[in-house]
């Protein structure tokens, strides 16, 4: 068997360096402080668990996405997490059982996953957000999605874009107002998501097709959605789509693409997903849920999922930028005033130190900040 070279990683994962790995605590802190401001106390679940326990919560599509081995003390699989959110959930049905509802909480760690995906090529990445549990109102999804706008802003985002989805809207209207059969509604609902309008109609579901138009600028792909509600099934659904979207108007920009279903194999009425400009991927996805309690029943929730790796680049450049170095013989006294000033600084600790070295891009003169 060929060495492994020392200094090598295996595919997907990588070292955060200076002044990466700062970046990502800065970034990842602002966001929870937003979180903490608005009553989400902080939980850290374990990074592994029982994999039988950890899948079974997952609905058991996770599980070959995980990283299994066995545990030489209790002799079971184990498996490291891919998702926080299932966590959460474990501990507000279990540990905080009898916390007062709605249970607000948050959380901020590392996820696995066993494979890459196409436009994610990490297989070790940060995850953070915010779960609200035993409510799943318009006003709790207002909240989340207000919450979810001011992490982001906090993390230095503009230009933010989010879209709405309905992720049960075949369920919905499959029961009565356009009819299908129990096993059509599977495939009418991936070619919705494929965008397919040949596959729809090769199903027999061309009453289905106008919903492939709902999309767009929220003002206008609603209406086009109003429009197709034969019988009022979606009355109630797009009346909370409208508060919502009216909650954060002027914040962001919203959109809606009610068949979305990438991302959103759990949820129930509600989903968003988290753009912004600059950016090529999605930051963040939340929505609706249920949670299955130990002894049976389910309890409502809503929540969001940050992912703000693609963050770290943006926010190292404005931390290199305030870097001040400090010549030999500085008074602690002068050090202590700029760093309360916002910057980095970084004492020379010898004669033959310079700047330019030490990777400063300004340095204290007669008691100022200059330019390198």
């Amino acid at each position: 068997m060929t060495d492994i070279p020392s200094d090598l990683l295996p595919e997907g994962f990588r070292d955060r360096l200076p002044p990466q790995a700062e970046a990502n605590e800065r970034v990842s802190r602002a966001m929870l402080d937003v979180m903490a401001s608005n009553g989400y106390a902080r939980v850290s679940p374990a990074i592994a668990e029982f994999e039988s326990s950890l899948s079974a919560r997952s609905g058991g599509a996770a599980r070959n996405a995980l990283l299994r081995f066995t545990d030489p003390v209790s002799g079971h699989t184990l498996a490291l997490r891919g998702d926080i959110t299932v966590q959460v959930g474990r501990i507000a049905t279990t540990r905080m059982v009898d916390a007062p509802r709605p249970l607000r909480l948050c959380y901020h760690g590392q996820v696995l996953r066993l494979r890459a995906r196409q436009l994610r090529p990490e297989r070790e990445f940060t995850q953070l957000g915010a779960e609200l549990v035993g409510n799943d109102s318009v006003a709790a999804a207002s909240e989340i999605v207000s919450v979810a706008i001011d992490a982001l802003e906090a993390a230095g985002v503009k230009d933010i874009t989010v879209d709405f989805t309905l992720p049960d809207l075949v369920e919905t209207l499959a029961e009565k107002a356009l009819p299908l059969a129990a096993d059509q509604i599977d495939a009418v609902r991936s070619e919705l998501d494929m965008k397919d309008a040949g596959g729809l109609s090769s199903l027999g579901a061309d009453t289905y097709l106008p919903l492939l138009a709902a999309t767009g600028a929220f003002a206008d792909a609603v209406e086009k959605l109003r429009a197709i509600d034969a019988g009022g099934a979606l009355a109630s659904r797009i009346a909370a789509l409208e508060a919502i979207a009216s909650s954060v108007a002027g914040r962001a920009t919203i959109t809606l693409d009610p068949t979305e279903r990438h991302g959103f194999a759990y949820q129930s009425w509600f989903g968003f997903t988290l753009f912004a400009k600059g950016y090529s991927a999605a930051l963040g996805r939340g929505g609706t849920y249920a949670i299955a309690k130990p002894g049976g029943g389910e309890e409502v929730a809503i929540g969001f999922s940050l992912f703000p790796d693609p963050l770290i680049d943006a926010a190292t450049g404005d931390m290199e930028r305030r870097r001040l170095f400090l010549p030999l013989g500085t008074l602690p006294a002068k050090a202590a005033q700029m760093r309360s000033e916002g910057w980095v600084t970084v004492a020379a600790l010898g004669a033959d130190e310079c700047a330019q070295a030490l990777d400063c891009a300004f340095v204290l003169e007669n008691g100022r900040a200059e330019p390198v």
